[in-house]
């Protein structure tokens, strides 16, 4: 009667507290999800959740089967690692880069689990931002790179982590704090403090600024995404940034979050791959583990599309 897409679905929909993200997490339409619901629901003979109720609020039922979830899932993965050990290949090697200065507040907790339930793996993590890394990953000196910029490499293949949107902060102060969002122009007169990277690694200027054939009047730059927001605070400059690195300054009112363009500016975060260690259980544990870690603890991301 109960099954284990059962849990994970209710767990989805705990986590995201919507049915369309849910979906989108679980790859099923929005339909297939509902359908599930109401079939589960008419074999117990009890309703799960109140519907059109934001955040969602569980019934007795529900909740009790979410502490199922809660006890089970992570038991069935821990399982399912066991189950990889005994087939092999428990040993070996991870090291990765990441091209991310906002990545480390989900990364970091994903590699403590990992080396928890991976400790024969060697791992080692480095940063992607004085060096090249997809090349070297290509060459074989990395095993995984973390970016938003994939390039076609022959033998490399692109898993998709998280869709997030780009966000541009301003002083509360500032004039755009008003508007609904921001077009290229409003930033001709603005200085725009970014990452230390390439500007063509930047959608701010590929994908929103440079089609406009708009510059901004000032560029400068910050390692950390904290001086960023002080710059910004202080009314020396706005800034582009992920909508998970934003959120925890805009939420305490410390500066203010602005869409750029009417339809937003989107991006997809990857794990770049050799196509050796795909089958590898411990890389397929690792990115299952980060999935799960950035969609419970990061705002605003959801499910990507499917492998690049």
């Amino acid at each position: 009667m109960l099954e284990i897409r059962h849990l994970k679905t209710l767990h989805a929909l705990r986590e995201t507290d919507s049915l369309v993200v849910a979906a989108e997490r679980l790859h099923l339409t929005q339909s297939a999800l509902s359908h599930q619901f109401k079939e589960l629901e008419e074999r117990l003979g009890l309703q799960l959740f109140v519907r059109k109720t934001r955040p969602v609020r569980f019934t007795s039922a529900g909740l009790r089967l979410l502490q199922l979830a809660d006890s089970l899932l992570p038991q069935l993965r821990g399982a399912e690692r066991d189950l990889a050990r005994l087939a092999g290949g428990t040993a070996g090697r991870l090291h990765m880069a990441i091209e991310c200065h906002s990545c480390f507040q989900w990364l970091m907790p994903t590699i403590d689990q990992f080396r928890d339930a991976w400790p024969e793996v060697e791992l080692d993590l480095a940063s992607g931002f004085s060096f090249a890394p997809l090349p070297a990953l290509a060459r074989g000196d990395l095993d995984l790179v973390v970016t938003s910029d994939p390039i076609d490499l022959p033998g490399i293949t692109y898993v998709p982590l998280f869709t997030y949107e780009a966000l541009l902060a301003v002083a509360n102060q500032h004039p755009l704090a008003t508007r609904s969002s921001v077009r290229p122009e409003d930033l001709a007169s603005e200085t725009l403090i970014t990452y230390p990277v390439d500007r063509d690694r930047l959608d701010i200027f590929t994908r929103f600024l440079e089609p406009a054939d708009i510059e901004p009047a000032q560029v400068r730059t910050s390692e950390l995404t904290v001086m960023m927001m002080q710059l910004v605070a202080s009314g020396r400059g706005v800034c582009c940034v992920p909508n998970w690195a934003l959120h925890e300054y805009s939420a305490r009112g410390y500066v203010t979050a602005k869409r750029l363009g009417e339809k937003g500016l989107f991006a997809t975060l990857y794990a770049g791959i050799r196509a050796d260690m795909l089958d590898s259980p411990f890389m397929r544990d690792f990115l299952l583990t980060a999935k799960d870690t950035s969609f419970a603890t990061l705002e605003g991301v959801s499910a990507a599309p499917k492998t690049k």
